[in-house]
């Protein structure tokens, strides 16, 4: 197996984590969701930092993100499937 380009933890979550510098968007990435031991296939949209989230399916506003099996926030903004997830489209539910 190639190296991925992102992780994601639980076969809930929704979003994957970039674990490579210079993700630049149209690269087909690999990621591997390490509870199962499997990998998924996303082509990025976006150029993507490290650290950053990509979405694994279509994200809409208002929408809950899966992060670790667990509600990280909402979508407070659209993200296509292989699109980039921050703070710009991204909000905790806690403020």
């Amino acid at each position: 197996m190639s190296e991925p380009h992102f992780l994601v933890h639980s076969p809930k979550d929704n979003v994957g984590v970039v674990v490579v510098e210079d993700l630049k968007a149209g690269t087909e990435m690999l990621g591997v969701i390490t509870e199962t031991d499997t990998t998924i296939n996303v082509k990025a949209l976006h150029d993507v930092p490290i650290g950053h989230k990509v979405a694994l399916q279509e994200l809409k506003e208002g929408d809950t993100i899966i992060k670790y099996g667990e509600d990280i926030g909402r979508m407070i903004g659209a993200a296509e499937t292989g699109g980039h997830v921050h703070v710009h489209n991204l909000k905790t539910k806690r403020w």
